[in-house]
């Protein structure tokens, strides 16, 4: 596919996001294209305002949660989110991003982690719920307005 990705059925999770060549880190994998403003949240939202959440065009709302993801969230010039490779990720590699990434609080989930991660966090959470190391981590890859957020709550990426 032109895209360098595709939708396919993966063991345990239904349906993912998976790549048709390899993408080196910081190369934009997705382009967001922003479908529709929500009403509030849900499983498929991505909040882009700490209360406006939208909903993306196209296979966004397919790719799956990691507790170690090899995407993050960059806001394009539409407000919607981009997937940019957090590290080198070959053919036929499963794009996954760690919800914490986009929304503040998560709670449309199963209470149990499947992502099979070593890093797994067994729960998947928000943003507010990830642990400060994590925060630390995923610098410069996450929405800005959780930054935002979090100068509120007195937490800055060092």
């Amino acid at each position: 596919m032109e895209d360098g990705y595709k939708l396919k059925n993966t063991a345990g999770k239904g349906e993912g996001i998976f790549t048709t060549r390899a993408f080196k880190a910081f190369e934009t994998v997705m382009v967001g294209v922003i479908e529709e403003v929500l009403d509030g949240n849900h499983s498929h939202a991505s909040q882009i305002g700490e209360n406006k959440y939208v909903y993306h065009a196209g296979l966004i709302s397919k790719v799956n949660h990691s507790c170690d993801p090899n995407c993050g969230i960059k806001a394009n010039e539409t407000g919607a989110h981009n997937f940019v490779a957090i590290k080198d990720i070959g053919d036929d590699e499963e794009i996954t991003f760690d919800y914490a990434m986009r929304n503040y609080g998560v709670d449309h989930f199963p209470k149990k982690c499947a992502c099979g991660s070593k890093k797994c966090r067994e729960t998947i959470t928000g943003w507010k719920d990830l642990p400060d190391k994590r925060k630390i981590e995923y610098k410069g890859f996450v929405a800005p307005y959780l930054l935002e957020l979090n100068a509120h709550h007195s937490f800055t990426l060092k």
